[in-house]
């Protein structure tokens, strides 16, 4: 781990940061009124950018604030039915929908289905696992720096078909017809294998949703998607958080893949999520 002050106050920004490795992460220092003020929204917004993960030790932001918070840092986007603050739990008394979570221990992008991917999300502790539970992001901007210059050019134009149910056999290898077919009606979608950002930098499209590559045999796609993956979620790329109550984490959607460690499923460890709405397709 790394200490390197990436952002201070005093130097020309309010915002006083330190990096946690070099690819990836960053711990945010300012007090909760700091950032619920919203000045400094951009900084952050451009710090998340570079950095993938941002980490708000033992900040303990109320439902209310965290929602207040996540608005200072573009539109807000609620829940399918409405709901501002989504619990991520096994916990079915809490999240009567709490089976798609399985899905979660498997490396993925929020929202590849969707037309526009989820911006920024924000996680914060209410409930420790008994064990187990980190959860981990991977930075595919950088992953995909670190691609040969030869490997690139093969890989920018390869398109890949996604969809849900292809996450669901990670979890549930032998589903049931009804199930498969549940699945199978949130539809499927291609998207290229490299994002190629307005901002002009690009990151790699993976995780578990992604089923083929269009073109490809199934033995030739199953080896790149893997090993590709493996490739984006090497160490020097993945930061790993163990949480605390009242720690919250945001990460860029856009430019990461996240997934939960296994955990005791009856321990009812509790995360509380907020989210942005993105702000560019897939292309």
């Amino acid at each position: 781990m790394t200490t390197a002050t990436i952002a201070q106050a005093g130097n020309g920004t309010g915002l006083e940061a330190v990096a946690i490795s070099p690819q990836i992460g960053a711990r945010v220092l300012n007090g909760k009124a700091q950032l619920l003020s919203g000045e400094l929204a951009g900084e952050i917004r451009d710090l998340l950018e570079q950095r993938g993960v941002l980490v708000f030790p033992e900040i303990h932001f109320s439902d209310q604030e965290q929602v207040a918070f996540t608005k200072t840092l573009g539109t807000f986007l609620p829940e399918m039915e409405g709901q501002e603050i989504y619990s991520i739990t096994l916990d079915q008394a809490i999240n009567p929908r709490s089976e798609y979570l399985k899905g979660s221990l498997y490396w993925h992008i929020d929202g590849t289905m969707n037309k526009l991917p989820i911006g920024a999300a924000i996680l914060s502790s209410k409930v420790l696992p008994t064990w187990g539970g980190n959860t981990e992001f991977c930075n595919t901007y950088a992953a995909w720096d670190s691609l040969p210059e030869a490997e690139k050019e093969q890989l920018e134009s390869l398109r890949v078909m996604h969809s849900a149910w292809t996450s669901l056999l990670y979890y549930e290898p032998e589903p049931s017809v009804a199930k498969l077919d549940e699945m199978m009606r949130l539809g499927e979608v291609e998207l290229p294998l490299v994002w190629k950002h307005r901002s002009g930098r690009k990151s790699l499209v993976l995780g578990c949703t992604a089923h083929h590559v269009i073109g490809m045999s199934a033995t030739q796609s199953t080896r790149l998607l893997v090993r590709l993956r493996e490739w984006a979620t090497r160490p020097e790329f993945v930061y790993s958080h163990e949480w605390s109550v009242g720690d919250a984490v945001m990460w860029d959607n856009t430019g990461t893949m996240h997934r939960a460690m296994p955990y005791d499923p009856d321990c009812g460890r509790l995360l509380h999520r907020t989210k942005t709405a993105g702000e560019e397709p897939i292309a």
